[in-house]
C-alpha cells in the first residue's frame, strides 16, 4: 500500500513538473512574438462566455477594448478575431491563400456529408476543382439569366398571394420564406416543394447548423454532444434530407431528357450530366451533388428571405425612403403592371437601398469561420498556423471610421460612390471576399431587387394596431443568419 502511495506521489509531482516545463516553454516561446491582445479566460471554455447571445455585438465591443485584432481561446481553439477593414484586407486579399482553409466543424460535417460544399469544404485540390464546377456550369452569367423567367414567375405569384391579403395582416417572414424557397427548390430540383413537411424539414436543416457542439472546440469532451442528443437529431435531419434527395435524384436519373434543353435544366440535371460525361475530369460523386443541393437550400434560402425582410423593414421604418422608391419605380415602370428584371438596371435608388440594407443587416454577420495555413503576420501580430480566424463584417459595417453615424439608415451613402459585390472594398463585405467570398451573389440579388421593387410598386404599406414607423421593433435574432427577433407584420393595400 505504501509503495504504491509513494508511486503515485513520485508520478504525480513528474506529471506536474512537465507541465510546469511544457507551459514554461510555450510562455517563452509566446513572449518572443507579438501576440494579439487577448480577454481573460475560463479554464476549459476559454471566452465563450463573452459571445453570449448576440456574438457579432459582443465582439464588436470587445474588439473596442482589445483592438481590430484579438486573440480569444474558444474551448482549445485559439481564434483571432478581426473587426476592422484593415485586417479583414490582410485576411481576404493580401494573405487569401494563407487564410482560405476551413476548420473542421462537427455539425457542416454530420450535415454536409462530411463537409463537401464549397462554403465548408477545406482548401485543397477538391475544392477548387468544385469551385471551378458551381461557378463555370451553376452560377455562371449565362446560366443565372436564364432562370430569369423562372424569378419573374415566382415573385408574380407572391404579389397576386399579396393583393389577395390586402386589409389582412400579412407575415412578411413568411411570404418571403416561400418566395425564396419556391425560387430555390425550382432551379435547384426541377419543381416547387412548398408543402408544410418540406418547408419544416429545410427549417430544421438550416437551423442544425447554428447548434453548438462541444466537441469543435473541446475536442476531449465530445461525448457531451453524444449525451445530450445534438449529433442524433442533427444525424436525423440529414437523413431525412438525404432521402429526400435521392428521390429526387432518382427521378432525374429516370426521366427522359431532352438532348438539346440545356437552358431549362435544373442543378440536378446539370451535375447529373456532369457525373456521367465527366467533362470536368473530376469524379462527381453522388455525395457531392448532394451536399450541393443542400447548401443551396442552407444559403440561399436563409440568406435571401432574411435580407428581404430587414430591407423592407428598413423602408417601412422610413417614409422618406419608401417616397422616393415609389416615386422612382412608377416612373420606370410607365404604367406596366410589374417591374421586370430589366428595369433593375435604372433603379438606381432601390439598389442603394438594398446596399445599405445589408450594410446594416449583414447576413452571415462572423462569415464562415478561416483557419490558418501557415505561421503568418497580421497587422503586425504573429498569427501561429492553425489559427481559426473570423471576421466580424456586421462590425466593420458599423465603424464610425468607416461610416458617418454607422447606425442610422442612409441609402444615399451608396448612390455616388464604386462599391459594389465584387468583394473588393473592404468596408463593406456581406458577401466575404477573396477565394472563399460567396458564389452565389449574382443570383440573389436579382431576386431580392426585383421583389422589393415589385412591392414598394404595387401596395402601400402599414403597421399594426397604429404602431409608429420610427417605434418599429428592429432587434436581432443570432443565428446562422441574423433574423428580426420578431416577423415582420404588416398590413398592404393596393396603390392602383
Amino acid at each position: 500500500m505504501e509503495t504504491t502511495l509513494l508511486l503515485f506521489l513520485i508520478s504525480f509531482i513528474i506529471l506536474v513538473i512537465l507541465i510546469c516545463v511544457k507551459w514554461a516553454s510555450f510562455d517563452s516561446k509566446n513572449s518572443l512574438k507579438n501576440i494579439p491582445p487577448s480577454p481573460p479566460k475560463l479554464p476549459i471554455i476559454g471566452n465563450f462566455h463573452q459571445l453570449g447571445s448576440n456574438p457579432n455585438r459582443n465582439l464588436q465591443i470587445l474588439s473596442q477594448k482589445y483592438g481590430p485584432v484579438m486573440l480569444l481561446h474558444l474551448g482549445s481553439i485559439p481564434t483571432v478575431v478581426a473587426s476592422s477593414a484593415e485586417a479583414a484586407q490582410e485576411i481576404m486579399n493580401t494573405h487569401d491563400l494563407i487564410f482560405c482553409n476551413r476548420p473542421s466543424l462537427t455539425m457542416p460535417n454530420i450535415l454536409l456529408y462530411g463537409s463537401k460544399s464549397i462554403s465548408f469544404a477545406p482548401y485543397g485540390e477538391y475544392w477548387r476543382r468544385l469551385k471551378s464546377i458551381v461557378v463555370v456550369n451553376l452560377l455562371s452569367n449565362t446560366r443565372v439569366k436564364s432562370y430569369q423567367k423562372l424569378r419573374e414567375e415566382e415573385i408574380s405569384h407572391m404579389i397576386r398571394m399579396l393583393e389577395e391579403s390586402c386589409g389582412k395582416t400579412v407575415d412578411m417572414r413568411s411570404e418571403f420564406s416561400s418566395l425564396t424557397n419556391n425560387i430555390i427548390s425550382r432551379v435547384a430540383l426541377g419543381r416547387k416543394f412548398d408543402g408544410i413537411k418540406h418547408k419544416n424539414l429545410v427549417r430544421a436543416y438550416v437551423d442544425s447548423f447554428t447548434v453548438f457542439t462541444v466537441g469543435s472546440y473541446v475536442p476531449w469532451l465530445s461525448w457531451v454532444d453524444q449525451v445530450i442528443g445534438s449529433v442524433g437529431r442533427a444525424e436525423k435531419i440529414a437523413k431525412e434530407f438525404d432521402e429526400f434527395l435521392e428521390r429526387i435524384i432518382e427521378e432525374h436519373l429516370n426521366k427522359q431528357k431532352e438532348k438539346d434543353a440545356n437552358e431549362g435544366e435544373d442543378f440536378v440535371d446539370i451535375l447529373l450530366d456532369l457525373q456521367k460525361d465527366n467533362t470536368t475530369g473530376f469524379p462527381l460523386h453522388r455525395d457531392t451533388i448532394k451536399a450541393l443541393i443542400l447548401e443551396a437550400f442552407a444559403t440561399g434560402t436563409d440568406s435571401t428571405y432574411t435580407s428581404l425582410e430587414w430591407a423592407l423593414s428598413e423602408i417601412i421604418k422610413n417614409p422618406t425612403v419608401m417616397k422616393k422608391l415609389q416615386q422612382e419605380v412608377i416612373k420606370v415602370a410607365q404604367g406596366r403592371s410589374m417591374i421586370s428584371e430589366e428595369d433593375l438596371e435604372k433603379l438606381s435608388c432601390l439598389k442603394a437601398v438594398v446596399k445599405e440594407s445589408l450594410r446594416l443587416h449583414t447576413p452571415g454577420p462572423l462569415l464562415v469561420p478561416r483557419k490558418a495555413m501557415q505561421d503568418v503576420k497580421l497587422l503586425g501580430y504573429d498569427i501561429a498556423s492553425d489559427t481559426q480566424v473570423i471576421i466580424n463584417v456586421w462590425a466593420i459595417g458599423r465603424d464610425p471610421t468607416l461610416w458617418e453615424e454607422p447606425n442610422e439608415f442612409r441609402p444615399e451613402r451608396f448612390l455616388n460612390n464604386s462599391i459594389n459585390y465584387q468583394g473588393l472594398q473592404f468596408q463593406w463585405l456581406p458577401f466575404g471576399a477573396g477565394r472563399r467570398s460567396c458564389p452565389g451573389i449574382q443570383f440573389s440579388v436579382p431576386v431580392i431587387e426585383l421583389a422589393l421593387a415589385n412591392i414598394v410598386y404595387k401596395f402601400d404599406i402599414t403597421l399594426l394596431n397604429g404602431m409608429k414607423n420610427e417605434d418599429m421593433d428592429m432587434n436581432e435574432a443570432f443565428g446562422i443568419t441574423i433574423h428580426r427577433k420578431s416577423p415582420l407584420l404588416v398590413s398592404m393595400s393596393p396603390r392602383f
